[in-house]
């Protein structure tokens, strides 16, 4: 079917050292002096070591897998061909337990990627994204603007998960309001809801930033006039998160490691599971300060890392950010225009039925949840052609929805045109829709999916084939 592959190690890179290695292995992760968690880990550790690359130049990436099962290592957010992207079900082969892989790519595009587990957890919550395996990946860009005076990694996780029937989000994005088509379409696609007690949902005992609960690792150290690049992965399994640091705003020069084109300063952060923020800091206001989330019980529970200035001493403090600000994508985008017209319109509309998948909620495209035995290729793309996928949520979850080795431009935010804005998880509030176009340049396998560890397990998945 024309479908291109990444080329084989060269007898030379077969034989070559690594660029990195990851073990995949059970550990013990000391959250902080009397918190430890066992769990999956890369290398020992959480988050997995940060591998850094230099675009465009091939890598080689040695995993050892030390478990009893099967493992896929992602590599999100890359332009990589399906036999090494890391996920089953585009045919990408598995780390095989007690096996080893070599993994030889060239790494694209530039920016901040991760990488991670990519396997079906189920109710098994010792599998999958509720583990510690992820880990940070910078691709350095050709040319660098160097606008800042050093950079920082933090990768937020939660860890001891758990189960309830109690959905914990609340609303951060603007527009407000909802399409009563949309909660019309929700109410017949789930004739049950009221009869049935609610889908499990997750929550979790601890949060870390860098493996660490709030005031137990390091600080970020600066001084007073540095201008410090955060690059920050949402690493999570499930949930939305918040940050922001008394004092300071964050100014957004790229959203999952592209770049904005209009770079901005908000008062927080906000992050959809799975993705990537990178924003500039200035630092010009001395003191011992909390950067954490927003959520008053998420970030006593861990969600923070202490900012201390030189010279500054005494307990960290946390202040409220102004109230009212909502996430909004197109604060970051460039002037407005219509978009082009693209040379498909792939229609994406997501339901559930309350408590049908094992207690979980099942979740379906298009009134069909992924079959993981058969994993149907769901459409046909044309190589090189233009397609927008219309993402219309007929469900009071909000989305992180993630389309595999591709970037996307977001077109659409509840009816309002945008441009300029390149991602590849895009946050869909509920009753919304949000359209995102895309070109299929690459050929093979792409899956699509919610980024939500229980919604991509129940149903909530599309293969489509580029041809």
């Amino acid at each position: 079917m024309g479908t291109l592959k990444e080329a084989p190690p060269t007898a030379a890179e077969r034989a070559a050292k690594a660029d990195y290695s990851l073990r995949i292995a059970s550990g013990v992760l000391e959250l902080g002096p009397r918190r430890f968690v066992s769990t999956t880990l890369y290398n020992g550790d959480f988050p997995g070591p940060l591998l850094r690359f230099k675009e465009g130049q091939r890598a080689i990436v040695d995993v050892f897998n030390d478990t009893d099962v099967a493992e896929q290592v992602h590599w999100h957010g890359q332009h990589l061909p399906d036999n090494v992207d890391g996920a089953f079900e585009e045919g990408t082969p598995p780390i095989p337990a007690h096996g080893h892989r070599r993994l030889v790519f060239t790494p694209t595009p530039s920016g901040l990627r991760y990488y991670h587990t990519h396997v079906r957890a189920g109710t098994d919550l010792a599998r999958g994204l509720y583990t510690g395996l992820a880990g940070p990946v910078y691709i350095e860009p050709k040319h660098d603007p160097g606008a800042y005076d050093r950079e920082v990694f933090l990768t937020l996780k939660e860890f001891q998960p758990w189960l309830n029937r109690v959905d914990m989000d609340g609303p951060f994005m603007a527009p407000d309001g909802m399409d009563i088509d949309l909660v019309g379409i929700a109410a017949k696609a789930d004739p049950d809801a009221g009869s049935v007690p609610p889908g499990y949902e997750l929550n979790y005992e601890a949060f870390a930033i860098n493996g660490k609960m709030l005031g137990e690792g390091e600080p970020i150290k600066v001084k007073r006039g540095e201008r410090v690049l955060l690059h920050v992965v949402n690493a999570s399994a499930t949930e939305n998160y918040s940050l922001a640091l008394p004092g300071h705003a964050f100014k957004v020069i790229a959203l999952d490691g592209n770049p904005v084109p209009t770079p901005a300063e908000v008062p927080v952060l906000w992050l959809g599971t799975a993705e990537r923020i990178s924003a500039i800091v200035e630092m010009n206001h001395p003191g011992v300060w909390v950067l954490g989330d927003t959520t008053d019980d998420v970030r006593q529970a861990g969600m923070g890392i202490v900012v201390e200035y030189a010279g500054a001493s005494g307990e960290p403090q946390w202040q409220a950010p102004p109230a009212g600000f909502k996430w909004d994508y197109r604060r970051f985008a460039g002037p407005a225009h219509q978009p082009a017209k693209p040379d498909g319109i792939i229609d994406l509309l997501i339901t559930a039925r309350q408590s049908a998948g094992e207690g979980f909620d099942l979740w379906s495209i298009n009134g069909v949840p992924f079959d993981d035995k058969t994993m149907p290729v769901m459409r046909q793309l044309r190589l090189g052609g233009r397609y927008r996928l219309r993402l219309r949520n007929a469900s009071d979850d909000i989305h992180p929805l993630h389309l595999h080795r591709h970037s996307f431009e977001i077109t659409s935010v509840m009816g309002h045109p945008t441009n300029g804005v390149i991602k590849d998880v895009v946050l869909v509030p509920a009753f919304q829709t949000t359209e995102v176009d895309f070109t299929a340049d690459q050929p093979g396998l792409s899956l699509f999916h919610c980024h939500m560890q229980s919604h991509m397990d129940y149903g909530f998945m599309a293969l489509f084939e580029t041809v």
